[in-house]
């Protein structure tokens, strides 16, 4: 194996940067830092970082084969037009759930956009417990509840060969998955397996992303670390530790794929925590990992 390089890209500090999605046709990384309402884009040829400002709290960025991005904000999913910024509305979810919020989300194989909710916190560590849900936003706007009763709807990613859907709901300390049928588009609920279960240390589990191997990374929050597991086994092969404890998410990039970009956030340090991290919120890019992604699918609506 290659000598595992990390570096920062992006110094501009996230409150909550997440959501990495790599975005060949711009040589850019798009991501979003939800708490601050922004949607942004390092351009890795120029190295400019540009933002769009939001009205809500934005939990996912993914991108339209038609240009431009759709995105998961507040309870809406909605159009994001990079040229003048201008978002417009597709549709709302759970309006009797007013403290909830769009998490993580992902397009399928099949060009849908998958985005689930969660409860905000009412109290540091205090939340609703299964308020949330997992949707999909069809190409032709319909929306689609595929599972409830989910504390923290967070990462997500498809098998190689289309047939798996892998899921983490955060406080399931847990990498879960389900049956995936490409030509409809939905998860068989009923169909829930553990893929592997996150040792103390881990702590949390946040996003995650596939290589072209089909093993999982995934980034743990206040476990400082990115783990690759094999899903097979249901056992962790590998782990990369970062100069950051809040790590959110992952994705790969850059040219061939073989660059892999970890979102981090700062909400949630003290200020003693915060002295003694001064990269906590950063983006930064792992190199020599000795293994390549897969290119984001695009949102055919």
């Amino acid at each position: 194996m290659s000598s595992i390089k990390i570096e920062t890209v992006v110094k501009q500090k996230n409150r909550m940067g997440e959501c990495p999605t790599w975005e060949e046709r711009e040589n850019s990384l798009v991501y979003v830092d939800i708490n601050s309402q922004k949607v942004c884009r390092w351009n890795s040829v120029t190295n400019e970082v540009q933002c769009a400002s939001v009205d809500a709290r934005v939990g996912s960025v993914a991108l339209r084969k038609c240009g431009g991005y759709v995105i998961a904000l507040g309870r809406k999913f909605a159009f994001l037009n990079w040229e003048d910024q201008v978002v417009t509305d597709i549709s709302e979810v759970e309006q009797d759930k007013p403290n909830n919020r769009f998490n993580d989300g992902k397009v399928d194989p099949r060009g849908s956009f998958f985005a689930g909710t969660m409860a905000e916190e009412t109290a540091p560590g205090v939340r609703a417990r299964q308020q949330g849900a997992l949707y999909t936003l069809f190409p032709d706007c319909g929306v689609v509840k595929q599972l409830e009763k989910v504390d923290i709807s967070n990462g997500l990613d498809w098998s190689l060969d289309h047939r798996t859907f892998f899921y983490i709901d955060s406080l399931a300390y847990a990498v879960q998955a389900f049956d995936y049928d490409v030509r409809t588009g939905m998860i068989d609920c009923c169909s829930c397996r553990p893929v592997y279960k996150l040792e103390k240390e881990e702590a949390m589990p946040d996003g995650m992303c596939i290589d072209r191997e089909g093993k999982l990374w995934v980034a743990c929050i206040d476990g400082g670390r990115v783990i690759r597991i094999d899903p097979e086994a249901g056992k962790r092969i590998q782990t990369v530790k970062m100069p950051a404890s809040r790590i959110t998410s992952c994705c790969f990039g850059g040219k061939d794929y073989s660059e892999m970009y970890v979102t981090s956030a700062y909400d949630g340090l003290d200020r003693d925590a915060l002295a003694k991290e001064p990269q906590a919120g950063e983006i930064f890019k792992i190199t020599g990992l000795g293994v390549k992604g897969i290119p984001q699918n695009y949102f055919t609506g």
